[in-house]
Order: structure tokens, then sequence, then C-alpha cells
């Protein structure tokens, strides 16, 4: 680990006109760029939030330049000038910040969002710092191929003392990634000074990643090219991830329409004068160049991507529902499974390994999968078995999901792992703002072929935050898969057909299960997701659940059976999509619908039937609907409180006796 301050500057570089020319154009490009959108955002011609970068345009510059179409970059929510120095289209950019549909993102993103994964561009983002894993990510994936890719994250100064910086840069530490973790310190986050936000420098912080620092006037474009130059070819050569600060400044607000009461105007002018296109300018002066001819040719082009922009539609009402997620081709419901008896903790293990052994881009990472073979021991042996593919990581839930992210957006299919259920609030942001929305936001530009495995159980005194079913949580999140098998079989056709789907997905398996033995299916099979099995034919009664409490259901609709009580038995799989229309079948058979879930009761899968049925099976209801859940407390730990708040068959049978007769 060294720290350094930039290199003395190539004379080559210093001196080429043509070079020199290109980054001045790109620099005039992005300021006219920006300049033109504070105007249309006054005249109310683009629609949302603003933040604009007039005074960072050399390290943008700088810092792409180096930088090709295999390399990928990560913003923030001021990324206009990082996505032009890489080469997206003003025009486009300019329909997106009106919402068109010829925007780069269909009018999905905006300029918080804006974003073009096609050429590397993985995205500015509207989360401090969210960037970082998704960065870590795209690196993990550039690692892999073995192809000399490099990543390069931009940041601000206020998105240090965010926990995903940390998580990102410890993790590229230990994984050895080829990123360079950029900081443009524009000397402030939103309206606070960096001195309020931290005591340690970025230099301070470097050792304790052990990753190589570096310093640089970002107002210098030559100085950020050739150090980023030199970092870029040092990565691709096999080095690790390095931390460079950018010393620069936003002559503008937080936002288009800040007050600005938080810094003095003396301050605002002794940094315009150091404004780096003027000082590159000078530069091409004694070069003979004529930038004014620069400059207008820039006008030019900005004046007709803004008429192109203008001209433009917006996207369409009926398009509302596109790129949500990716359509899925239709799997058939596979024959029931009938091979030698194996366990479900074997199916997870079975199905990891096929997709691993048939599909160069899935590897998988969580902490302790690789040499502790996970905590229940589910993935022992596969880290020999696929070296560098099956990955340890740290202690850091947002990164662990940041990188399946990233590696997604990068073509990979990771699948990572969560160590319990409960540990999803850590990584929401990841989950919630990132994978579920970055398809819809680039317009379709972008698949996420990613599975999140997690488990839960309650039933064995785990206690509230080791035991929770916190599926309708996530079912609420548009463009999340969530899946819960109840079987074996389910459990290795569920995940193959999670690791193949194009659109990212949350297996959530109950540990109680994994010592549970069923009949092994063949090794080609798949069972399609979105759609549930009906387990039991029955004729009074519907009774839906999922994942553990089917086969307390199970036994319920055996003893009731012994009662004349007939019960269609349909089992969900799939939480989100809902098979709706398997449930609303059996409900026009039976006229009766009961819901079990081992989640608390209220705002649950249950809530979401009972909607579903009270509106578009309400002429097949001859009672009302039913729901069974736990009750509403956090999950306790003492058993005799545990079995009082727990979903137990004796409660699921008083519910279909009091459905029946109604």
């Amino acid at each position: 680990m060294t720290s350094t301050r930039a290199p003395e500057l190539s004379t080559a570089l210093d001196t080429n006109t043509d070079v020199l020319t290109e980054m001045y154009r790109r620099m005039r490009l992005i300021r006219q760029f920006e300049d033109r959108a504070a105007r249309l955002y006054r005249n109310n011609e683009i629609p949302g939030f603003l933040h604009l970068s007039i005074g960072q345009e050399a390290s943008a510059v700088g810092a792409c330049w180096p930088l090709g179409d295999r390399d990928v970059v990560t913003s923030t929510h001021r990324g206009h000038g990082h996505c032009i120095a890489k080469g997206m289209d003003v025009e486009g950019m300019f329909a997106e910040l009106m919402g068109k549909e010829t925007g780069t993102c269909r009018g999905r993103g905006g300029s918080m969002h804006i974003a073009d994964p096609r050429h590397g561009v993985f995205g500015a983002n509207g989360i401090v710092a969210a960037g970082l894993p998704i960065a870590a990510g795209a690196a993990t994936a550039a690692q892999l191929r073995g192809e000399g890719a490099v990543v390069l994250a931009f940041f601000g100064d206020g998105a240090v003392a965010q926990g995903m910086f940390h998580e990102a840069v410890n993790l590229a530490s230990v994984w050895n990634l080829p990123v360079i973790f950029f900081c443009e310190n524009n000397k402030y986050a939103e309206f606070s000074p960096i001195a309020t936000q931290t005591r340690a420098s970025l230099a301070d912080r470097a050792p304790g990643y052990a990753v190589d620092f570096h310093h640089v006037d970002g107002n210098d474009v030559v100085a950020v090219a050739s150090l980023v130059n030199d970092v870029a070819n040092k990565l691709r050569a096999g080095a690790g991830p390095v931390l460079i600060e950018a010393d620069t400044y936003r002559w503008h607000g937080h936002y288009e329409g800040d007050p600005e009461r938080y810094r003095d105007k003396q301050e605002l002018a002794e940094w315009k004068a150091r404004d780096p296109l003027v000082r590159l300018a000078a530069r091409l002066g004694d070069l003979k160049v004529d930038v004014a001819t620069i400059d207008q040719e820039v006008e030019n082009r900005i004046d007709a991507a803004v008429e192109a922009a203008r001209a433009a539609s917006p996207p369409a009402p009926e398009t509302l529902h596109h790129f949500v997620g990716v359509p899925r081709e239709p799997v058939p419901e596979p024959p029931e499974a009938d091979g030698e008896i194996f366990r479900t903790m074997d199916a997870v293990r079975t199905a990891l390994d096929y997709e691993l052994r048939h599909d160069d881009s899935v590897f998988l990472a969580g902490i302790d999968v690789g040499e502790g073979g996970n905590v229940f021991g589910l993935t022992r042996g596969l880290a020999e078995a696929y070296p560098g593919r099956v990955r340890d990581t740290p202690i850091s839930e947002s990164a662990i999901i940041g990188t399946a992210v990233g590696a997604a957006m990068a073509g990979m299919r990771p699948v990572v792992e969560l160590m319990y259920f409960d540990f999803i609030g850590v990584c929401l942001d990841q989950l919630m703002n990132q994978a579920a929305k970055l398809r819809f936001m680039t317009g379709g530009a972008v698949e996420l072929p990613l599975v999140v495995r997690t488990q839960f159980g309650a039933g064995k005194s785990s206690g509230s935050q080791h035991s929770q079913s916190l599926e309708a949580l996530l079912a609420h999140i548009p463009g999340l898969t969530v899946v819960m098998p109840s079987t074996p079989a389910d459990t290795y056709g569920l995940l193959r057909a999670a690791i193949r789907d194009p659109n990212p997905v949350v297996f959530v398996e109950n540990r109680l299960m994994y010592g549970r033995k069923g009949p092994k299916p063949p090794e080609d099979h798949l069972v399609p997701l979105g759609r549930a099995a009906v387990r039991r034919e029955g004729t009074d009664v519907t009774l839906v659940s999922y994942s553990r409490l089917m086969h307390d259901c199970a036994t319920v609709a055996e003893e009731l059976a012994a009662e004349g009580i007939s019960v269609e038995l349909i089992d969900l799989r799939t939480i989100a999509p809902l098979d709706v229309d398997t449930v609303l079948r059996s409900l026009e058979k039976t006229n009766r619908l009961v819901i079990a879930h081992q989640a608390v009761g209220e705002f649950g899968v249950g809530a979401e039937l009972a909607a579903i049925a009270s509106r578009e099976g309400f002429w097949s209801l001859d009672a009302p609907v039913i729901r069974v859940g736990a009750q509403s407390t956090p999950a306790p730990y003492a058993p005799s409180l545990e079995q009082a708040w727990m979903p137990t068959p004796e409660r699921i049978a008083a519910a279909v006796r009091e459905s029946v007769r109604a």
C-alpha cells in the first residue's frame, strides 16, 4: 500500500495537440450541456430533480479518458459529466431529462438515474454511495473473465460517511478487484462542508483497507488523465483496487434551486478563477488552437440536441408496465419426482453444483460459503470444485447484494447468500432501489439475472431477529421475484429455474426443512417460476400455503378428511408473482378460501389473496376469506410464547372448520 500525489505530467500527453483539443471539446460539451440543462429546468422543460457538475468537467473527462468500451463506470446523482465523458449521446440525455421516449433510458430514469449499461455506463444513482458496491460487482465480473477490463466508480466526498463505501472498498481489497474508487471532492456533502462530515481524510483511510491512494488536482484534466491511465494499466496487469481523490468544486448548489446559504461568494469566486476550461484553453492557445471555433461547434451540437429532444414524444401511458421485468419463457410443469430419497439440503447443493458446472457465468458469494461450506454445510466442497467462482465475503450484506447487482449488469449470473432472512433490512437498498428497479430505470437496457438465497425458520427459539418471514415486504417491490419452496424436488427445480431466470430472484428456504426427505428428480428437472401446485384435490374448501407450513396444512387436510371435509391444498411456491389463476380456479370449485402462512397475518400474502378473492372471485365466495398467520408481535424467544405466536395445525384446522360451517 502506498500513498502518493499525482505523477509528473507526461510530456507527450501535455503537448499532444489532438489529445488536448479533444479533451477540451468534451469538457466544453459537459459545460454547455449543464448550462443548457439549468435553463431548461428554469423553463419547466425538465420535470424532475437536477444536480449539475459545472466546475467539475476536468475530473470527469480526465478519469474517463483512459477507459475503453469494455471498461465500466458507476456514477452519482451528479452524473451528467461522467456519462458524456464516457461517450454517451447528448441528444438522448436531453430527451431523458425531459422525460421523452427517445431518452437514453426511454424517460424512465431521469437525471439522477441516467445510464447506458450497453456502453459501460452502469448509471447515475439517486442513493449516495450505492454505485460503489455495484462497481465491485462489475469488477468481479471483469476479474472472472480475465480480459483486462477495469471499473471506475465515481463518488463524492459525502459518500465516505456511508457504510456502503466501507463495505465496497473493503470487499474490493479482500478480493483484489480491478476497480478505481474515484472521489470528486467538491468540498460539500449537500449543504455541509466536508470538515463537518468526517475527521479522517481519504489518505488516512486508505491504509485501513490496504489499498493505494493518490491525490490529484481535479481541475487539471491532463493530470487526472495521466494518473488514471497509469493506475488503470496496473489494474489491467493484475493490481488491486486504488483510491483516488480529485480536488474540485461545484459552481452551482447541491440542486438547481438550492439557495446556497452555506457558502460565501468569495470561496466560489476563488474556485471560478481556477476554471478547468480556462486552464486548458490557455494551453491550447499556446499551441495555436482556435478554441472559439470548438465552442461554437459544441454550441451548435447542443442546440440541435435540445431541439430534437423537444420534438420527441413522451412515453405512451400504455407502456407504463414495460421493462419492470424480462418476460419469462414458458416452462412446462415437470412430472412428479420418483428417484432415490434425498434431503432438501442436498437439493440446494446439487442445484448449485449443476448450474456452476454447466454455466461459466454462474458464481457463488456470501459469508462462509467457500471454505466453510455455508453455516448449514449446504455449499461444502463447491469452492474446491470451482476455484475462484465460490467466494467468501466479509460480513457486509450491502456489498454482497451490490456485488450481485453489478456482476449481473455485466452479464454474469451471480448467486449470493444472505445468511438469515432477517438481515434483509441491512441491505434493502441494493435489493429495493437497485436490483428491482435498474431494468425499469434504464428502459430495458439491462437484465439482472441474479439470485439471493436466504433462509428463515421459526419454532426453535431463534428469537426476534432470526425468525422472521418477511416475504410480503419483498413481494411489495415491483421487479423482484420471491420464491419459497416446500419440497426437496421443488427446491432443486425452482433454484435451477431461478439461476437461469433473467430477473432478480430472492430464493427463501426454511432451515427447519433442510433435513426433510423426498424423492429426487432427474438432473434436468426445472419447476416454472410463478406457478402454484395443487397438492391435494378437494371440493369443500381451498387451503393455500407455502414453504414449511405446507406440511402442517397437508396434515390438517388428512385429519379433516376423516370428518368429511374435503380440502383442496394449493402450494404457492412463488410468492411474487402470485399464481392468481390457480387459486381462483380452485375457489370456483370449493367456494371457500383459507390462507395460512408463517409470516405475521396483517398486510401479508393472505391479505393480498383475500383482496383478489373479494374482487375477482366474489361471485364464487360462499363464506368470508380467513387468514391464519403469526401473531402481530415480534417473534418471541421463550418456547411457550413462540408456540402461542406461531400458526399451528390446530389454528389452521379451526379456520377450515369455520369456513366450511359459515
